[in-house]
């Protein structure tokens, strides 16, 4: 049985807009994680984005506390995107989209800082595209 048979319907289309924008993923890549008690598990996120070190949940109904799980990934530095499907479905895919670019945009500051205090410290470095 292929991932794209267990998804619900918002995963899938969440799947085929990865897809079309070229983006790799997996599909509930396990994690490990300390709950809000610091007790040790292992947590399925609903995507992985590998190249960009982003978590994506797709909340599909407001019966779960997604809330508790943000604070949970937030409390372990993961970096997730929760993509309440249920509340608006068709702002979800413009959502995902800025977050995934402010999320880089944020990666890309914190990274030029620490390019600017190395070379304050007079370490030396070569960048290379």
């Amino acid at each position: 049985m292929s991932e794209i048979e267990n998804m619900s319907e918002p995963e899938r289309k969440v799947s085929q807009l990865l897809d079309e924008l070229g983006i790799w993923w997996k599909y509930e890549y396990p994690i490990f994680i300390y709950d809000d008690k610091d007790r040790p598990r292992i947590w399925a996120p609903d995507f992985f984005l590998p190249v960009l070190g982003i978590f994506v949940e797709v909340c599909g109904s407001e019966n779960r506390d997604y809330y508790y799980r943000e604070r949970v990934y937030e409390k372990n530095v993961c970096r997730v995107i929760f993509i309440h499907y249920y509340k608006e479905p068709d702002k979800w895919k413009s959502f995902l989209i800025q977050r995934l670019f402010d999320m880089q945009i944020k990666r890309l500051r914190e990274t030029g800082i620490a390019i600017q205090r190395a070379k304050k410290m007079g370490i030396e470095y070569q960048i290379t595209i």
